[in-house]
């Protein structure tokens, strides 16, 4: 009896410790802006997300140890790579994701290749990381600079916007967004009459939008984004740009800038996103839980992306019982078709592209609005098929020349 109560814990020992290596470690990094201009539109809200996605795709069960970490890159490429850095080579991170900033994307995504993990931007925009800095190791999730302008960029002039000045922002991102909205703008017939460069975190707009008053044109494109688009939009108001006849095309608008804005300023703005909260029963439910956690906010397309690109993730180590071969789990990532309640059906390309429908949007005004950020009628709908740039157009390695 005591021989058999021995091989019998022993046999249990077995078990216990098998169970306990079919548990796959899994440690997930948000690097985004905590503190800065792009802190409500991702920040704490898409740790949430990253978190949440876990949760719903019911990592324990599925033998995953699932761990989500998050850190402040301040807007600083440098300070982006040393965390990237520290958390690859020390910390065990598997994955990065969100971090809006062009700059800083860029970095982390060269970063990510040379460890050979895996990064999943939600947040930043430029087309270049699925085109010339493209790598087996990045997603794109969400929206980028092609997306924005050909949404937002392609409607305006088609609807007489026909000449443009930019005040643009001074990085990666802005140079990516002009670059894109310029080449839609002139593709339909419109003319670029100038631009400025304006740096990053800047409270005073004055001395540049004098300069696109003073240039006549049509439409002044804020090739901008978080607090840069608020105080532009503002100071613009302030100086009757658009009661003088000149239009603002907003080319990368959250919905945490028009409640910053007010509907009164933000009415009648036009844009392109990637996801609006109160669009489907399954966007509402999920906006339900996030302002229940987030304090009655709801959440920006970038936070919706961290969530369904975080799940497509794990999707992708569940199948090959391991995050440890970044290129191997992003080439999962792109063999099985991505599917969530917030974003529906849809691929990643070979690219690293993930694709799917884009909308345009009207910002309301205040009488039409039932409440806090009921801020949006749909206008269009740009499928799938053409909302991001076609695969073959963007020079990224990896993507087979006909």
């Amino acid at each position: 009896m005591r021989l058999a109560a021995v091989l019998l814990a022993a046999a249990s020992v077995v078990v216990a410790a098998g169970a306990a290596k079919a548990q796959v470690p899994v440690k997930i990094g948000v690097l985004n802006d905590q503190s800065g201009l792009y802190a409500d539109l991702g920040g704490q809200g898409s740790v949430w997300a990253a978190k949440k996605a876990v949760e719903d795709f019911g990592a324990a069960a599925k033998g995953l140890k699932v761990d989500v970490i998050f850190a402040d890159h301040q807007n600083k490429a440098d300070v982006g790579t040393s965390i990237a850095r520290q958390w690859y080579d020390v910390d065990g991170v598997d994955v990065i994701v969100d971090t809006p900033n062009s700059g800083v994307a860029l970095a982390v995504n060269s970063v990510t290749k040379e460890k050979n993990k895996v990064f999943i931007n939600s947040g930043a925009a430029s087309s270049d990381l699925t085109g010339k800095a493209c790598t087996p190791n990045t997603v794109h999730w969400t929206y980028d600079t092609w997306a924005l302008a050909n949404g937002t960029g392609k409607a305006i002039v088609k609807n007489g916007g026909d000449t443009w000045f930019f005040l643009t922002a001074d990085y990666a991102f802005g140079h990516a967004l002009e670059r894109d909205t310029s080449e839609v703008v002139k593709a339909n017939g419109g003319k670029i009459v100038g631009s400025v460069k304006v740096p990053l975190n800047n409270a005073d707009f004055s001395s540049f939008l004098l300069q696109a008053q003073s240039s006549k044109a049509k439409i002044i494109g804020l090739a901008n984004a978080g607090g840069d688009t608020i105080n532009s939009i503002k100071q613009a108001s302030e100086y009757g740009i658009v009661e003088g006849g000149q239009k603002l095309a907003g080319l990368l608008i959250f919905l945490t800038d028009v409640h910053s804005l007010g509907l009164k300023v933000a009415q009648g703005l036009n844009l392109t996103s990637a996801w609006y909260w109160d669009q489907t029963d399954a966007n509402r439910k999920f906006a339900d839980a996030f302002a229940a956690a987030n304090g009655g906010k709801r959440p920006t397309m970038v936070q919706a992306g961290v969530y369904s690109g975080v799940l497509h993730y794990l999707k992708a180590v569940a199948a090959l019982k391991s995050a440890k071969d970044g290129a191997a789990v992003v080439a999962e990532m792109k063999k099985i078709p991505t599917d969530d309640p917030l974003f529906g059906k849809g691929e990643v390309r070979a690219d690293g592209r993930q694709i799917h429908p884009m909308y345009l949007y009207e910002v309301k005004k205040p009488s039409e609005s039932k409440g806090p950020y009921d801020y949006y009628t749909l206008k269009g709908t740009i499928p799938a098929n053409e909302a991001f740039r076609p695969i073959g157009e963007g020079d990224c390695p990896l993507v087979k020349k006909g």
